[in-house]
Protein backbone atom coordinates (compact mmCIF):
# COMPACT_ATOMS: atom_id res chain seq x y z
CA UNK A 1 0.00 0.00 0.00
CA UNK A 2 1.34 3.42 -0.96
CA UNK A 3 -0.23 6.84 -0.62
CA UNK A 4 1.71 9.70 -2.18
CA UNK A 5 4.81 7.45 -2.19
CA UNK A 6 4.73 7.14 1.61
CA UNK A 7 5.73 3.78 3.01
CA UNK A 8 3.09 1.43 4.40
CA UNK A 9 3.65 2.35 8.05
CA UNK A 10 3.38 6.10 7.44
CA UNK A 11 0.32 5.65 5.21
CA UNK A 12 -1.41 3.47 7.82
CA UNK A 13 -0.56 5.88 10.65
CA UNK A 14 -2.00 8.81 8.69
CA UNK A 15 -5.12 6.80 7.78
CA UNK A 16 -5.72 5.87 11.43
CA UNK A 17 -5.22 9.49 12.50
CA UNK A 18 -7.79 10.62 9.93
CA UNK A 19 -10.25 7.89 10.94
CA UNK A 20 -9.90 9.18 14.49
CA UNK A 21 -10.59 12.70 13.22
CA UNK A 22 -13.91 11.57 11.70
CA UNK A 23 -14.75 9.41 14.73
CA UNK A 24 -14.29 5.98 13.19
CA UNK A 25 -11.12 4.52 14.71
CA UNK A 26 -13.10 1.59 16.14
CA UNK A 27 -14.21 0.66 12.61
CA UNK A 28 -10.76 0.71 10.98
CA UNK A 29 -10.79 -2.99 10.07
CA UNK A 30 -14.36 -3.15 8.76
CA UNK A 31 -15.50 -3.46 5.16
CA UNK A 32 -17.87 -0.86 3.64
CA UNK A 33 -20.85 -3.24 3.83
CA UNK A 34 -20.39 -3.36 7.61
CA UNK A 35 -20.75 0.42 7.97
CA UNK A 36 -23.78 2.71 7.92
CA UNK A 37 -24.20 5.23 5.12
CA UNK A 38 -22.99 8.06 7.34
CA UNK A 39 -19.95 6.05 8.38
CA UNK A 40 -19.16 5.22 4.75
CA UNK A 41 -19.36 8.89 3.85
CA UNK A 42 -17.02 9.85 6.71
CA UNK A 43 -14.55 7.14 5.63
CA UNK A 44 -14.66 8.62 2.12
CA UNK A 45 -13.81 12.04 3.56
CA UNK A 46 -10.90 10.55 5.54
CA UNK A 47 -9.68 8.73 2.43
CA UNK A 48 -9.73 11.99 0.45
CA UNK A 49 -7.89 13.82 3.25
CA UNK A 50 -5.08 11.24 3.03
CA UNK A 51 -4.11 12.90 -0.24
CA UNK A 52 -3.51 16.26 1.53
CA UNK A 53 -5.88 18.20 -0.75
CA UNK A 54 -5.99 21.99 -0.95
CA UNK A 55 -9.72 21.80 -1.71
CA UNK A 56 -12.48 19.19 -1.56
CA UNK A 57 -15.52 18.66 -3.75
CA UNK A 58 -18.68 17.26 -2.17
CA UNK A 59 -21.38 16.14 -4.60
CA UNK A 60 -24.62 15.87 -2.61
CA UNK A 61 -22.85 14.43 0.46
CA UNK A 62 -26.08 13.85 2.40
CA UNK A 63 -28.50 12.87 -0.37
CA UNK A 64 -28.37 9.08 0.15
CA UNK A 65 -28.29 9.17 3.95
CA UNK A 66 -31.00 8.45 6.49
CA UNK A 67 -32.01 11.63 8.33
CA UNK A 68 -30.32 10.49 11.55
CA UNK A 69 -27.00 9.99 9.72
CA UNK A 70 -26.87 13.42 8.07
CA UNK A 71 -25.48 15.23 11.11
CA UNK A 72 -22.53 12.80 11.32
CA UNK A 73 -21.36 13.95 7.89
CA UNK A 74 -22.26 17.61 8.38
CA UNK A 75 -20.27 17.72 11.64
CA UNK A 76 -17.14 16.58 9.79
CA UNK A 77 -17.74 19.12 7.02
CA UNK A 78 -18.21 21.93 9.55
CA UNK A 79 -14.98 20.90 11.27
CA UNK A 80 -13.14 21.01 7.93
CA UNK A 81 -14.56 24.47 7.19
CA UNK A 82 -13.47 25.73 10.62
CA UNK A 83 -9.96 24.45 9.90
CA UNK A 84 -9.86 26.45 6.67
CA UNK A 85 -10.44 23.70 4.10
CA UNK A 86 -11.70 25.08 0.80
CA UNK A 87 -14.81 23.14 -0.17
CA UNK A 88 -17.13 23.15 -3.15
CA UNK A 89 -20.45 21.59 -2.19
CA UNK A 90 -23.21 20.64 -4.62
CA UNK A 91 -26.45 20.14 -2.73
CA UNK A 92 -30.20 20.69 -3.06
CA UNK A 93 -30.48 21.22 0.73
CA UNK A 94 -31.40 24.79 1.64
CA UNK A 95 -29.16 26.27 4.29
CA UNK A 96 -26.46 23.61 4.08
CA UNK A 97 -23.93 25.94 2.50
CA UNK A 98 -25.09 29.25 3.92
Amino acid sequence: MKVLKRDKTLARDKALKLLERVGLTAHADKFPAQLSGGQQQRVAIARALCMDPVAMLFDEPTSALDPEMINEVLDVMVQLAQEGMTMMVVTPRNGLCA
